[in-house]
């Protein structure tokens, strides 16, 4: 309510201007009228002519209406140079603060609330660069000042920024105003007062935050480099250090653009994802829904099936899964792609040098993509039991009776479901209230209770203490309400996430900067903080997916290379993921949880999947398509969907996000009957008919009525 007072008041102000045609005595013409008479009231209350015409001025800029710069010229003809630009100085900025201030309160939460994806970069540069940006602004007459005024009012820029800043850009516009008013008698126009090699000047005066930001970032580079000698000639574009997907896919585009880039590998191409992550996991969780599916054999009209199988075999078939792959990150693969692959351990010696087997290897840039590695806790007495890491569990050949899993992300989820699928008694132990806590509460609960209907034992709120070997029987004790709870094992699994390999390489050498959680700091470009260093991939985060490092290999591939020329900003705006449980889950953009905490007003659309014909032909009619969009709009925001194939389903929503293609697009498209893809145009039928306009039906329904009598 107080909103809609000021605003009516406001509308109201702005409205008595216009109608009793108050900008009259705005006006050059009026103002050169009455200047006698204006000096004879200075002359006579000096105080009192000052304080009114102050508080006019900054009436008339907090209310954003037309007379400012005729004001500013009465100022100086009245007052004088000093006095009228100490005046009017303070007075503008007074006002704009107010108009500011006016369109903070009013507009900013509404606006940020329906357009904040849209506004996201742009918030981003006022966040980082807000004073340059305002500074410039004023410095340029140009650009109308109320705008300017109300436009910031919708940003995060802080109110003193705002004012310290409009103070010192709008001085020397004010300057020449107020000088201007000084020979008033002899200005014909307001707008005649700058020419436009006065404005071009301005303009260039703009220029220099700029210019000087980007002297400040040379000087920096400058100094990060000090001390190093920098070599004469190189024997290379590009050094690419580890190859999982972020040095793989860096050292793929370098060479197809004929760069000359050395790979360095110590260990096995392909990195974790082909060794020991995505591609093993995969190739379990495989195996493990074929006995899901036996064992619900009834479901397919089949009354009783068996499969016996050999717990080795499995994982031997993991093996054969990476072997078979491993050809596509071979070493004969990328060298025959123009790569020139090195096997060993490789440490940057300086900017610009790389030494790997006792050579030197002289590059313009490098790249660091060295990845990540499984953490282990130091929980007191964890290295008296047996455990296992993504890094070293697929060389389990023997199947554990009881497996305790330690953690509640993504991996221990999909690790526990597809070990109790094989026969094994597991129970997960999360600290945290529910697993999958990135996902909205409502898909851990349902993710929950499949892990419950299976046999598996879910402890949440569960704080690991201590392990303990008793009788050779190992336990976990874990910490309940305050109740110590024991946890029987013979093979623990620690899934507790991943920490950088930020500590090799020769970086801390070097005094390359770390963020707190060890990740690499890096620029929006992906550059550290040496100057000729970048870095891709877990190393650096923010997101430790397979997708996303070699989303960042594009940005570091042509930063390094084409960086003289033209950089470009990682952009993080629609990235997609999917946690490969049963029900799958995938998820691109905001669910309820971020968007609830971000303070973005969002609709959901739902869909079941269990009301889709080849969901229910499959036997699979579980899950649901949930979609986050703009207030009264189709634009997407966020899309979870929970069910089969959810991971592959996920990507029409990705495409439409990332090229902004709204529900009435997917509604509009073709989707082959029947398939499991029908799911994502049926939500966007849901949202239609939830928008279906009601008052232009009734009269659709009055011509049709007509139609039949005529």
């Amino acid at each position: 309510m107080k909103k809609i007072a000021i605003l009516v008041l406001l509308i109201v102000v702005v409205a008595a201007f216009f109608q009793f045609e108050l900008g009259q005595y705005l006006t050059l013409e009026y103002v050169k009228a009455q200047q006698q008479q204006i000096d004879h009231l200075y002359q006579q209350n000096r105080v009192l002519t000052l304080v009114g015409f102050f508080l006019l001025y900054v009436f008339v800029a907090g209310a954003s209406l037309p007379g400012a710069a005729v004001l500013t010229l009465a100022g100086g003809a009245v007052f004088g140079l000093v006095t009228g630009l100490i005046l009017i100085s303070f007075a503008s900025t007074i006002g704009a603060s107010i108009a500011f201030l006016i369109s903070r309160y009013l507009f900013r939460d509404s606006v940020q609330s329906r357009f904040g994806a849209s506004l996201k970069a742009f918030n981003a540069g006022v966040e980082k660069d807000g004073a340059f940006y305002l500074f410039a602004l004023r410095l340029v007459p140009v650009f109308p000042f109320f705008v300017i005024n109300l436009v910031m009012g919708l940003t995060s820029l802080r109110l003193w920024t705002f004012f310290w800043v409009s103070q010192l850009g709008m001085f020397a516009g004010t300057v020449v105003y107020v000088n201007a008013g000084t020979q008033l008698a002899q200005i014909e126009s307001a707008s005649g007062i700058f020419s436009a090699e006065l404005i071009l000047s301005f303009g260039l005066l703009a220029m220099l935050p700029f210019v000087g930001k980007k002297m400040v970032s040379i000087i920096k580079d400058r100094k990060a480099l000090k001390g190093y000698s920098k070599p004469a000639s190189f024997d290379t574009n590009l050094v690419v250090i580890g190859s999982g997907a972020a040095g793989l896919v860096t050292a793929y585009i370098a060479a197809a653009v004929k760069a000359k880039v050395s790979l360095i590998e110590k260990h096995k191409l392909g990195g974790d994802c082909l060794n020991y992550g995505c591609v093993p996991s995969k190739a379990l969780i495989r195996s493990a829904k074929f006995m899901s599916h036996v064992s619900r054999s009834k479901e397919f009209g089949i009354n009783r099936a068996q499969a016996d199988f050999d717990f080795a075999e499995v994982m031997e078939r993991v093996q054969a899964v990476i072997r078979k792959i491993e050809p596509h990150d071979s070493v004969e693969r990328y060298t025959g792609l123009g790569v020139d692959v090195v096997l060993g351990e490789a440490t940057i010696t300086s900017p610009w040098t790389v030494e790997v087997n006792g050579e030197t290897i002289r590059t313009r840039n490098i790249v660091v993509a060295t990845g990540g590695r499984p953490f282990v806790p130091p929980i007191e007495g964890i290295d008296q039991v047996k455990y296992y890491t993504s890094d070293d569990l697929w060389e389990m050949r023997e199947k554990p009776k009881k497996l305790a899993v330690l953690g509640g992300g993504p991996i221990g989820s999909e690790l526990t479901q597809a070990f109790a699928r094989l026969g094994v008694e597991v129970t997960q132990v999360e600290m945290l209230p529910r697993i999958l806590l990135r996902e909205d509460p409502e898909i851990s609960e349902l993710v929950q209770q499949r892990f419950s209907d299976e046999g598996i034992r879910v402890l949440t709120s569960h704080t690991a203490k201590r392990f303990e070997k008793r009788d050779g029987i190992s336990y976990l004790i874990a910490e309940h309400e305050g109740d110590e709870i024991q946890i029987e094992f013979d093979v623990l699994i620690v899934a507790v996430g991943r920490t950088p390999n930020s500590g090799s390489a020769g970086l801390d050498q070097l005094g390359i900067k770390l963020n707190p959680d060890r990740t690499i700091e890096v620029n929006e470009f992906l550059q550290t903080s040496i100057p000729t260093i970048y870095a891709a991939g877990d190393v650096i985060g923010p997101y430790q997916f397979t997708h996303v490092g070699a989303h960042q290999a594009w940005y570091t591939s042509v930063n390094t290379l084409f960086g003289i020329v033209k950089r470009f900003k990682a952009d993080y705006s629609v990235i997609p993921w999917a946690t490969f449980v049963e029900p799958e889950i995938a998820r691109v953009g905001l669910n309820e949880t971020e968007a609830l905490e971000q303070g973005i007003a969002y609709e959901v659309t739902r869909y079941g999947i269990d009301d889709l014909d080849r969901a229910i032909a499959d036997s699979e009619a579980h899950g649901f398509v949930k979609v986050l969009t703009v207030p009264g709009k189709d634009r997407i925001l966020g899309v979870t969907i929970v069910g089969e194939h959810a991971g592959d389903l996920i990507a029409e929503f990705v495409l439409a996000m990332r090229h902004g293609l709204g529900l009435n697009k997917i509604l509009g498209t073709i989707h082959i009957y029947p398939t499991l893809a029908e799911a994502n145009k049926y939500a966007a039928g849901e949202w239609k008919r939830a928008h279906v306009p009601e008052r232009l039906l009734g009269w659709v329904a009055k011509f049709h009525r007509w139609r039949l009598n005529s």
